[in-house]
């Protein structure tokens, strides 16, 4: 979550309430302690008591010094409340065995009711608060009837002590269980930014609520189930305060997520023991009767489930503290999701630098691909300087450097081991997603050219009907009418300009097929490049133009047969455009054409003796067409003067099997 300073910190206020919570808890353990009265619920609670005013006295300390949000409030209601509880029940118990000392019934009414606003306040009120930015509906909603619900049983317990309080509890359970489900969701579907430390928060508001419901089951089950709820409410102390911690500071704190991560597994750990033990001793009693086999038995259960149980621990409270940052598969399925919503290079960059920010919880991320400047991503503003970290992927000759990756922790935070790792382990993803943009830019690219090659064909197209065609339609339209208005009074003309007529038909329907099979000639699909050309020479040869075509061996007339349908096309198409522009513009009588093969290239050489081409020339149509195709192939083209600046020159070169193909 962005962390602003519409809450800043109040240092003084926070070292007040840590005394506030403090000193009547650590009073009321000493004089619990001096009674030395034996062990009942009430002694339990007395504990937890003294418990809470400790751990969230010192929680609330550390938020309102760098935060005053309305959580902190809220802790600090609940640490100070939980100590005047513990005063006031360590109070009761030394006066009950030190007769000389008052009863003071406040001592009661603080034990019994100074705890209750503020505990049902941390796990009805305080998850739904856990943002910085405005609360929605739905939380405002949840967040009222928390408070709603924990002022009626306070109201209860301190204007009606002695009524039963069974309904409220339950309304407490249910109203808890609602909020840790929300909150849970809120992990499952929220920004990955806020979703750390979420899941911890849903477990405790969960076993903080449920931590309520033996007091109702106190008359329809064993007496001893009440003990539950002062053990559970210990229980809550492993793993409550430390979401707070995490979810509240986790912008602010350099380290709390790794501190709150150990202390919470060390907490759930020794509880888990505390537990395996018990009922290894309770089950091996039942069975073998020994008090001795049993402790036995209970020990050696404890030392093999302690590995396995911490493992199993470790894995879930690493999950919760740091979502995907713990697991860079996670993280890697999180970068191939996004990265699967984007549809430009552009988009993927960013996405993918988002990805990689909000998966590893860092400030902000930039991607750079290697030789090209302008093609970068970015997510988040950089408030201190980059840290820069190669994208490479492998190769053949070792690691090819696709990329650079410059990241900037959370202010409060370093770069740690943990993250470094995670971005190596992840390094293959991001090049992989590198590759992806590359990829997209090659295909936007290619399409963008065909347009731009379709494009010039219609034109070209166009000109030569409007030019062409057109005022020839208009030329027999004329014809036709001429040929009518002489019919009747003289025929023979009539019949000789309908002859005329027909002849120019058949020279434009020539023409027309000419203009086709420039295009794209039926004999080059049907039988290769070489008869294309040869046909090619026939129709400049009827029109005067003398084009002779050379240079290839038997063995390179083979493989101009054999080539690529792509490559055959974009030769003929150079070939055809240079003769054309050398019979309309050079005043030459022919011109020359050469094909070679050199290595992976057909090499295309049109040689005349005419005009020259004028240094201002422009390219038009037609030649920006054949510039167009062999940059679609990966070829190259140019076009200068001839030897002593005499004609003009056009070169070309194709790749045989374009793309990177290998034959």
């Amino acid at each position: 979550m962005t962390m602003t300073d519409r809450h800043p910190g109040r240092p003084r206020v926070a070292v007040a309430v840590a005394v506030g919570a403090f000193v009547p808890a650590v009073a009321g353990a000493v004089l619990q302690a001096a009674s030395r009265l034996p062990v009942t619920p009430d002694v339990l609670f007395l504990v937890v008591d003294v418990m809470v005013g400790i751990v969230y006295g010192g929680v609330a300390a550390v938020i309102l010094s760098r935060r005053s949000h309305p959580v902190a409030w809220l802790v600090s209601l609940a640490a100070v409340g939980a100590g005047l509880a513990a005063l006031g029940g360590g109070w009761m118990s030394f006066a009950m065995t030190h007769p000389s000392v008052p009863a003071l019934q406040v001592g009661s009414s603080l034990f019994g009711t100074a705890w209750v606003p503020g505990t049902l306040a941390l796990f009805l009120v305080v998850p739904w608060l856990v943002r910085d930015h405005p609360l929605p509906v739905g939380a405002r909603i949840g967040a009222g009837v928390g408070v709603l619900t924990a002022a009626v049983f306070t109201g209860q317990r301190l204007l009606f002590p002695m009524t039963d309080t069974s309904a409220v509890i339950v309304a407490v359970v249910v109203v808890g269980l609602v909020t840790a489900a929300a909150v849970a969701w809120r992990h499952r579907t929220g920004p990955p930014g806020e979703r750390a430390g979420l899941g911890l928060l849903a477990l405790g508001t969960a076993v903080m609520a449920l931590s309520f419901l033996p007091l109702v089951l106190v008359p329809y089950t064993a007496e001893g189930i009440i003990l539950l709820a002062p053990i559970s409410h210990l229980a809550c102390q492993a793993v409550f305060p430390g979401a707070l911690l995490v979810t509240m500071l986790r912008n602010r704190l350099w380290g709390i997520d790794l501190a709150v991560s150990r202390a919470v597994i060390a907490g759930l750990l020794t509880l888990g023991m505390v537990i395996v033990y018990a009922t290894l001793v309770w089950a091996a009693t039942a069975l073998v009767g020994s008090s001795a086999v049993a402790q036995v038995v209970a020990a050696v259960g404890v030392v093999l489930a302690v590995q396995p149980l911490r493992r199993w621990i470790e894995a879930r409270v690493r999950r919760l503290v740091w979502g995907d940052a713990a697991s860079p598969g996670l993280a890697a399925l999180s970068i191939g999701a996004s990265l699967s919503a984007a549809h430009e290079g552009g988009e993927l960059l960013d996405r993918l630098a988002a990805s990689v920010g909000e998966s590893l919880r860092l400030e902000s991320v930039r991607l750079t691909l290697s030789g090209a400047d302008d093609a970068a991503g970015g997510w988040g503003v950089p408030t201190s300087a980059p840290v820069e970290l190669p994208v490479t992927r492998p190769a053949e000759t070792g690691p090819d450097q696709v990329g650079w990756l410059a990241v900037t922790p959370r202010p409060g935070e370093l770069l740690d081991r943990r993250t470094l790792d995670a971005l190596d382990r992840l390094q293959p993803v991001i090049a992989a997603g590198v590759g992806l943009v590359r990829a997209t830019a090659d295909v936007v690219r290619a399409r963008d050219a065909a347009t731009r090659a379709r494009l010039a064909e219609r034109k070209l197209i166009r000109r030569e009907l409007h030019d062409g065609v057109g005022p020839w339609m208009s030329g027999l339209q004329l014809g036709l009418q001429g040929a009518r208005n002489v019919l009747r009074s003289d025929p023979a003309a009539a019949d000789e300009v309908l002859a005329a007529l027909q002849a120019e038909v058949a020279q434009r329907f020539q023409d027309v097929r000419l203009m086709s099979r420039s295009l794209l000639p039926p004999v080059l699909e049907e039988r290769g490049l070489g008869v294309a050309l040869d046909e090619l020479v026939a129709r400049h040869a009827a029109t005067g133009f003398a084009v002779t075509v050379g240079g290839l061996s038997a063995g390179d007339r083979d493989a101009v047969r054999l080539l690529d349908e792509r490559v055959a096309a974009a030769a003929y198409a150079v070939v055809s455009e240079s003769t054309l522009n050398a019979a309309r513009h050079s005043g030459a009588q022919g011109c020359a054409v050469e094909l070679t093969i050199d290595g992976a290239n057909l090499l295309i050489v049109c040689r005349d003796d005419g005009n020259g081409r004028p240094l201002t020339a422009t390219d038009g149509v037609g030649t920006r067409s054949m510039r167009e195709r062999t940059a679609e192939l990966g070829g190259t083209l140019d076009i200068g003067a001839g030897p002593d600046g005499v004609g003009t020159v056009v070169r070309a070169a194709l790749p045989l099997h374009p793309t990177g193909e290998t034959p």
